[in-house]
């Protein structure tokens, strides 16, 4: 009897020593699977998504709905592996998602900035393509630069060098062509007042060939209503292209959807351009188990989108806000539309 415990024992220890090592000891990775998707002509927490204020507002029923990634991390071995095994789940190295050098609240943080930035060029990209006004303005100015103690922050930007200017890339554009020690004229306006400012321009930092201000421009909507995205806990720049639809949908007749559930990804420049994110495989399998028929992915993901497309999900490759509604008007219309 004796013998048989002394057995048992010995079986058991090195099972319970596993146990306990499994559950206690972390690994250096993280888990990325499907997030939750937000209809960004819905509501949360009981206030529209994307919130205007001001105007009439076009009614919206469909579904467009941006996705993210859940992110898991301090994994013991045993939750690792069984994130591994899922199918559904994704294991990346930790210093991926948290660098080393970087706190996760710091991490967090730039997150945010990320999702806030996104929220700006998205509602900016929508009245560009709506043709709605928008001012660029002096957004900051270098206190070494060739501007400083000339232009102020602030002040709309009204021409450079003579030329009438209305998007950041006419600025850098009319700068750059010129070379340093060059004089030009700068006209900016603030209250109603307009001045003009010769500026002497320096030598950029990475092209001593070609003039510098050591300004930089800002473009700021120029309406009489207000745009409030409502999404608290989310964070990154991916959920852009699906915010502008949204403003467009809704400041636009008819319904960009058709009807359709429609879901998407992207981040958005100011000018529309719609740029890759990451975790394109689970933001696919978030949208189709939300009921997702189509989703929107940027033409630089669908390599990747295409080899894990889950069944049901048709996709649509876009590089801008204006081609994906081009895309979504051809799909109403039982068109085809340009797919990964």
């Amino acid at each position: 009897m004796n013998r048989r415990i002394a057995t048992l024992v010995a079986a058991l220890v090195p099972v319970v020593v596993l146990g306990v090592v499994g559950t206690v000891v972390t690994v250096p990775f993280a888990a990325l699977g499907p997030g939750p998707t937000y209809n960004t002509l819905g509501d949360a927490d009981g206030v529209p998504v994307v919130q205007i204020d001001g105007t009439d507002v076009d009614p919206t029923t469909g579904h467009l709905n941006m996705t993210t990634v859940a992110v898991r991390d301090q994994l013991n071995i045993f939750e690792a592996l069984g994130y591994w095994a899922s199918g559904r789940q994704g294991l990346v190295p930790r210093e991926e998602v948290y660098p080393p050098n970087k706190t996760k609240e710091e991490v967090q943080e730039g997150n945010q900035a990320d999702f806030e930035q996104s929220e700006n060029s998205a509602q900016l990209a929508a009245l560009h393509h709506l043709g709605l006004p928008v001012v660029l303005v002096v957004g900051s100015v270098a206190p070494d630069g060739p501007a400083a103690g000339l232009l102020n922050e602030g002040e709309r930007l009204v021409s450079v060098a003579g030329a009438p200017v209305d998007s950041v890339s006419a600025v850098r554009e009319s700068v750059s062509a010129r070379s340093p020690g060059e004089s030009i004229d700068i006209v900016v306006e603030k209250d109603g007042v307009t001045r003009t400012e010769s500026v002497v321009l320096g030598s950029r930092p990475d092209d001593a060939e070609s003039g510098y201000l050591g300004v930089t421009p800002t473009e700021e909507p120029d309406v009489p209503f207000s745009v409030t995205f409502n999404l608290a806990d989310v964070g990154g720049p991916s959920a852009g292209l699906m915010f502008s639809l949204a403003v467009v949908d809704k400041l636009s007749p008819g319904e960009l959807s058709n009807g359709d559930f429609v879901a998407g990804t992207g981040t958005i420049d100011s000018a529309g351009a719609v740029g890759p994110i990451g975790g394109i495989p689970y933001k696919l399998i978030a949208a189709r188990e939300a009921g997702a028929t189509t989703f929107l992915v940027p033409s630089q993901n669908c390599d990747e989108a295409s080899q894990n497309v889950p069944a049901g999900l048709r996709l649509v490759k876009v590089d801008s806000l204006d081609g994906a509604i081009d895309s979504l008007d051809a799909l109403g219309r039982g068109d085809d539309a340009p797919s990964c």
